[in-house]
């Protein structure tokens, strides 16, 4: 630990948090809370360093022992003082909240202390049709992974030896420090980039002749993916301890993520499905059928009576033809169709059908021509967007533009 040499003014701590010296304990801990929220990382990424300086004032004046060793002696004081009282754990402050230890107990054999910890979980994402979720399938996945070494034991050298690095002495770690508040400085503990946080190397004579001194080897293994019927996108399968392997860790598992395929079809929502199908005027007005081809291969006639009429846009079900559930996979979700109607196209008929058409139709609604000098009658026509003389232009711009003076003529009654 190293510092500048001043004991400090003994308010330091105090600023950080923004309180007076006299501040109770419900003061200091609303105002380490509001200043917490602002500068965590996670809201605010380039503030790491101000979150550490707010959490050490914290964590030093939030413990009755701690704040008199800082109010009595200042930062200097409270560092000669780290190993006694309790809340000091035999470990200095300025180390345990700038990184003291951190890659002492992950890193090098001789720093773990006996403690295995857990490897990283390997993440693979598996793309799958609808039909696979729909019908479950199992898959074949080949995956490469890190096997640790048979010929070495995973000891990386010929002889089984390990040897300490003597850049970090075995540690896996090198102490820098790094300045805080008050002209301080602390201790970080960086990990080794001689031995990779090991703590142990190996002369290239030594290395072992299968795995060169990585201590481990690459190994193809094949997995049986079984994908459950009704299975969502995103689900996750497990393989438990089938992830890569390291010496002194537990071996972490194999992650399948789900990713389904978009279907030219059906789309999905949770256990239903969805689909759009266009009809004729005819059939939205008389009745219809029509085939669609299920997720499982089957033929389902879809039939709706003459009678029932179906508007453009309407959403008509279909009970227990949807996705399986997961826990349930004899029950199903529905499908749902949505319609589109396509109308006949201009003079599909001539006038005399088209007056026998209208006699069958609803009446049309009741209309009387008013009279008088201010009615005008016009007549529609056909919207173009890259028309000009289909927007707002005046009548006078519109007959100029052209050289045309004549009107559009409404056709005859």
């Amino acid at each position: 630990m190293a510092g500048s040499g001043s004991r400090g003014n003994g308010n330091e701590l105090y600023e950080i948090l923004g309180v007076p010296k006299s501040a109770s304990d419900t003061d200091i801990k609303k105002a380490y809370r509001k200043l917490a929220k602002e500068f965590h990382p996670d809201k605010n990424p380039d503030a790491g360093d101000k979150f550490k300086e707010i959490s050490f004032a914290y964590d030093v004046l939030s413990d009755a022992k701690k704040r008199q060793i800082y109010d009595r002696c200042g930062l200097q004081g409270l560092q000669e003082s780290g190993g006694e009282g309790p809340g000091f754990g035999g470990h200095d402050i300025f180390s345990q909240l700038f990184g003291g230890g951190l890659f002492g107990g992950m890193g090098g054999m001789g720093g773990m202390g006996g403690r295995r910890y857990q490897g990283e979980d390997t993440i693979h994402p598996l793309k799958v049709s609808l039909e696979d979720l729909y019908k479950g399938k199992t898959s074949k996945l080949q995956l490469s992974k890190n096997k640790i070494c048979s010929a070495c034991k995973g000891k990386g050298s010929k002889s089984g030896q390990s040897y300490q690095c003597r850049g970090c002495r075995g540690n896996g770690y090198k102490i820098q420090f790094k300045p805080i508040v008050g002209g301080m400085s602390a201790q970080v503990n960086v990990k080794c980039t001689d031995c990779s946080g090991e703590g142990q190397t190996i002369p290239e004579g030594e290395k072992c002749g299968v795995c060169r001194g990585k201590k481990v080897v690459i190994e193809t293994k094949i997995l049986e993916v079984n994908i459950t019927k009704g299975m969502e996108d995103g689900a996750r399968i497990t393989f438990w301890g089938q992830g890569d392997e390291q010496p002194g860790m537990e071996v972490g598992d194999v992650v399948i993520v789900l990713q389904q395929k978009p279907h030219e079809k059906f789309q999905r929502s949770d256990c239903d499905l969805f689909m759009t199908h266009t009809i004729t005027l005819t059939e939205a007005l008389c009745g219809f059928q029509f085939l669609v081809k299920h997720l499982d291969g089957r033929d389902i006639v879809v039939k709706h009576p003459a009678g029932q009429i179906i508007k453009p846009g309407d959403v008509k079900g279909i009970p227990n033809e949807g996705m399986p559930l997961p826990k349930s996979p004899f029950e199903h979700g529905n499908l749902f169709i949505k319609f589109d109607v396509s109308f006949p196209s201009n003079n599909f008929a001539d006038i005399e059908k088209l007056k026998m058409l209208e006699g069958v139709l609803p009446p049309r609604p009741d209309f009387t021509m008013p009279s008088g000098e201010h009615v005008e009658e016009v007549c529609l026509q056909e919207y173009d967007p890259n028309d000009r003389r289909s927007h707002g232009t005046s009548r006078g711009d519109s007959d100029d533009e052209e050289g045309n003076t004549s009107r559009i003529q409404c056709p005859a009654q």
